[in-house]
């Protein structure tokens, strides 16, 4: 599939759904329609395919986003599902995630949130040939949020907030993503997590480490310390990093 993309939009708050469409329409790919209902989605899928499924998770009447997205997929499992959602419960996203959808937006979000999330998700349909979920590689393997990342762990899409990473450490063609809570280990070079990683919060201090401003405990002048570890810091990089925290 070559950009840009064939996007459908369900959504029932009509408002929200044309300031979405006139962002797509911005960014270059085409709106095949603005749908309210799961029902209506289902029904203009048969008719015209679409490469992306942008849906509001919930949607008014007998079929919510899931509902919908689950239907579609038993007789078309091509079409990429991003779902849109003002509600962060638990049992919401369990469901979901049955559905291996390929980003999270979360409400009210910036243009750049949907920008993100349609990149990576084009550019993971652009390299796959097979339906989803199989093995991702480089940074495809995260999905940025305002405030979260949604990390690929086996068959699952974990949510660990922003402020709960503590630093990423290069393993080669891995990187260890470590939390106040628990490992991730991902496929991916240091430098491609790097740019997939929201600037504002993190820092690459060394060629080796990228580290959370928030979580630094202390300074010193070879290493910093987050959470009693201790990580180089590069001789070049300490002004750099000091200029960053004067703007936090």
């Amino acid at each position: 599939m070559e950009q840009p993309a064939k996007i459908l939009v369900v959504e029932d708050e009509m408002i929200i759904a044309a300031n979405i469409s006139m962002q797509l329409a911005e960014m270059g790919h085409i709106v095949l329609g603005i749908i309210p209902s799961g029902k209506e989605a289902l029904n203009f899928i048969k008719n015209e395919v679409p490469d992306i499924l942008l849906i509001d998770i919930q949607l008014k009447g007998p079929l919510d986003g899931i509902d919908t997205a689950q239907k579609m997929q038993e007789y078309n499992s091509n079409i990429a599902v991003i779902y849109i959602t003002a509600n962060n419960d638990e049992a919401y996203f369990k469901r979901a995630k049955a559905t291996h959808p390929y980003a999270f937006i979360s409400k009210p979000f910036k243009k750049l949130d949907l920008q993100r999330s349609l990149e990576l998700t084009i550019s993971q349909l652009q390299n796959n040939d097979d339906s989803f979920p199989q093995e991702l590689n480089n940074a495809r393997s995260t999905y940025i949020l305002k405030d979260c990342l949604f990390i690929r762990h086996h068959d699952s899409m974990i949510k660990v907030d922003i402020r709960d990473i503590l630093y990423i450490e290069a393993d080669r063609n891995y990187c260890h993503i470590i939390t106040s809570k628990k490992e991730f280990l991902l496929v991916c070079t240091l430098k491609e997590m790097e740019k997939n990683l929201p600037q504002k919060h993190f820092f690459r201090l060394h060629r080796s480490y990228i580290i959370n401003l928030s979580r630094i405990d202390e300074i010193a002048g070879t290493h910093i310390v987050i959470s009693k570890k201790a990580i180089p810091m590069a001789k070049k990089m300490r002004k750099e990093l000091l200029k960053r925290l004067q703007t936090i």
